[in-house]
């Protein structure tokens, strides 16, 4: 690795279960981790031993034990004060917010990748780092999934289950990408450069699994049936719904001039799952044996995945004139069984960025970061 000066330092923002198991493994690997979470009382565990306890059973070349945090503080400041790369391990409902509390305090140079992106995620965060008049050159990157299955088990402790075989990643400045993750693999050696955040965003498979086999077992789980979600939740019906769901998916990234993979096509990335449909390659995946569905609607595959995975895409959509009456239909029961309007919530093309700019203009932002004059809506450049 040469001076160890050299190593990158990390923020990592989240001290959930993706925050708490990425801080831990960064340390155990011999980085120096700085550790933000928006309320104190979830870090005072962690800032009473100073360390963060990670399991790992069965990845016998996963490091595993105490791993001593540097800083765990609820001062975004502090936080990301001399942090060469920022890991957002929160909920993609709190990207905007953490684009706010970032704004005054990021400077040249530093990277900041959402962990993940979901549909939108560093479009959203560039968007709003805008608004609020920050002018530091940082660069804007999403992963398209993420890297680790892993679940708290005790307030300073962490169990991580598996590993991905890769994750790509992408900065919204999309010439930057190998830079990015360059540096990302003196850590993780599963990041692998994505083409660009389009891709990374259109990408994001939760979209297609989580809302739509929740809302299709929404009687199992409102009556808190035990069941195995990916096992016994996706049936074949359920999963020609879908197939139907992800080719539209698949039509808005091509009507925005981007081949992506299908949902079948990333079980075998990701997991090495091969099936000739797409119901044959889930029950491919061992990875998914065994996990639980959940016993409430009141969970993220609605709350997070409907607003910020499948609006993004409906609005994209009806932005571009390509239809999606599938996926519109899974937003609405959605919204409908839980109460939410995800319509209004979500990210839509104008929480995006991306209202009223034709297709070079969405291309343009995407490969260079920024918009020429020429770009701008009218109504933007009147203003």
């Amino acid at each position: 690795m040469g001076d160890t000066d050299q190593r990158p330092s990390f923020c990592v923002v989240g001290a959930g279960h993706g925050g708490l198991a990425m801080s831990a493994h960064l340390s155990l690997l011999g980085f120096d981790v700085k550790l933000f979470n928006r309320t104190p009382q979830r870090l005072e565990p962690i800032r009473q031993s100073g360390t963060i306890q990670l399991l790992a059973p069965g990845l016998g070349d996963l490091p595993h034990g105490a791993a001593r945090i540097k800083l765990a503080t609820s001062s975004m400041k502090a936080a990301l004060r001399g942090a060469n790369l920022v890991m957002v391990c929160v909920p993609a409902n709190g990207h905007a917010y953490i684009a706010e509390q970032c704004a005054p305090h990021l400077v040249d140079g530093q990277i900041v990748v959402l962990n993940p992106g979901r549909t939108g995620g560093a479009l959203e965060f560039r968007h709003v780092l805008h608004r609020m008049g920050c002018e530091a050159d940082v660069t804007i990157c999403e992963a398209q999934t993420f890297l680790y299955a892993c679940r708290t088990v005790n307030p300073a402790q962490v169990r991580i289950f598996r590993l991905k075989n890769n994750v790509p990643v992408a900065a919204l400045k999309a010439y930057r990408t190998v830079q990015v993750v360059d540096k990302l693999r003196a850590a993780f050696p599963q990041f692998v450069p994505g083409d660009n955040v389009i891709k990374t965003s259109m990408e994001n498979i939760g979209a297609v699994f989580h809302p739509t086999v929740v809302v299709l077992n929404a009687g199992r789980i409102d009556s808190a049936s035990e069941f195995e979600f990916y096992v016994h939740g996706i049936t074949p019906a359920v999963a020609r719904v879908l197939e139907t769901l992800d080719k539209e998916r698949i039509a808005v990234a091509e009507a925005l001039g981007f081949r992506i993979m299908s949902a079948r096509e990333w079980l075998y990335m990701a997991y090495d799952a091969v099936g000739r449909s797409l119901y044959d390659a889930i029950r491919a995946n061992s990875g998914y044996k065994g996990i639980l569905a959940p016993i409430t609607l009141n969970v993220r595959y609605l709350d997070e995945d409907v607003p910020m995975s499948l609006v993004p895409i409906a609005s994209l959509g009806e932005m571009l004139k390509v239809p999606t009456p599938t996926i519109n239909s899974v937003i609405q029961l959605a919204s409908t069984l839980t109460g939410i309007d995800y319509w209004e919530t979500g990210r839509t093309v104008e929480r995006l960025g991306l209202a009223g700019l034709d297709l070079r203009a969405i291309r343009r932002l995407v490969i260079e970061g920024e918009l020429a004059h020429s770009d701008k809506p009218q109504s933007s450049q009147q203003q």
